[in-house]
Parts: C-alpha cells; structure tokens; sequence
C-alpha cells in the first residue's frame, strides 16, 4: 500500500479515536516540543516508516499522540521502548496485560494504550499507569475526607504533578473536558495552598 494511503488511514484511525478537532499554534508548538516526528524517529532507529503504520493499523503499537495541524504524526521519543523490552511487538500485548492480576483490566489498560491517548504521562509504562490510577483515586479520597490532611494531600498531588506533562487546549477538546492534571493538580492546589513549613529556632 503506498504511504500517502497508509498515511490517510492513519489519520482516519486518529480522527475516529479523538474526533476532529483544531491544532492551534499553540497546541502546535507544546506538541513539538514534547514529541517526535514519527519519521523522524524511524529514521533514528533505523525502522520502516510505513512498516510502523502497519503495527498502528493492526493494534499492535499505539496511534500518534498527536496530529499536528500541518499533519506530522506525533509520537514520544519512546514509541518502541515497552515493544524493545518485552522482547518484540509480537510479545508487547501478552507483556503488558500481565502487569494486571484482573484480565479484564488489563486489556482494557492495552486498548487505552493502544489508542495514543496515554499523552497523559511522561513515561508510558504499565508501572506508570498504575501508580497514576492509584494517586488519582488517592487524591479523591483524601478530597473527601472530613478533615483534609493538607501534608498528605499535598505529597499526592506533588508525586502526580511529576508523573503528568501540562496538557494543551486540545487535550480538553478530546478528552470532552478538564485533564486530571486540572482537576487533580491545579484544582487542588488553588483550594488547599500548601501548609507552611515553619522551622522552629
């Protein structure tokens, strides 16, 4: 299949995960700085372009991240590391899914990985997920308690904030509403400042 149709596929797989929405040049210019041109990383590691088309196509590597607006597929730097260390795309689903004791969860956690839209993490790893999906529902938690232990919250939120990259308007677009580093970040902070840290002398 020639790339300009593996290309025009791939965008449609893309559109039909994210919907179809605007790049600003300020989306543009984020996604630049946190991604690499898929080519451009192929080329590096010396990988078939359109061979990793393919791999997305199939389900078995995970879409761009991003579109950007002058249609570069936008993918982290570290696009082959889990396939690289599981032993091959071959081995990558069977690899990742056993990070979950709970089947199910696991390959749902696969199909979310799949779809490219783990933008939410600097490092995608199933280690990562689960460690995000446990202080999100750690930070909540601590937001429902009667007495908020604002040390303790603030510890979570901080852990988070390191695990998380900023997000751009775009984000919100595609995810239909706030990111969790709105709403479990910068929320948080606005509501709860963050104790002082007095030093008794």
């Amino acid at each position: 299949m020639p790339e300009t149709d593996l290309r025009r596929l791939l965008a449609e797989r893309y559109r039909e995960v994210n919907g179809d929405h605007p790049m600003t040049a300020a989306d543009d210019a984020y996604v630049t700085a946190q991604f690499v041109v898929l080519e451009e990383l192929c080329a590096a590691r010396g990988r078939d372009t359109d061979a990793v088309r393919r791999l997305m196509l199939d389900g078995r590597l995970p879409l761009p991240g991003y579109l950007r607006s002058d249609g570069a597929e936008m993918v982290p730097a570290d696009l082959f590391a889990l396939a690289d260390e599981a032993g091959g795309v071959d081995l990558l689903e069977a690899w990742f899914t056993a990070h979950w004791a709970d089947p199910v969860t696991g390959k749902a956690e696969w199909n979310a990985y799949l779809s490219g839209q783990y933008v939410c993490l600097h490092l995608v790893t199933p280690a990562a997920i689960r460690r995000k999906d446990r202080l999100t529902a750690a930070i909540g938690a601590a937001l429902d308690e009667p007495d908020v232990d604002a040390v303790r919250l603030h510890a979570l939120v901080d852990e988070l904030d390191a695990l998380e990259p900023a997000f751009t308007a775009y984000d919100r677009l595609r995810f239909g509403g706030p990111t969790s580093r709105d709403t479990r970040v910068d929320a948080v902070r606005a509501r709860f400042p963050r104790p002082d840290r007095r030093v008794c002398g």
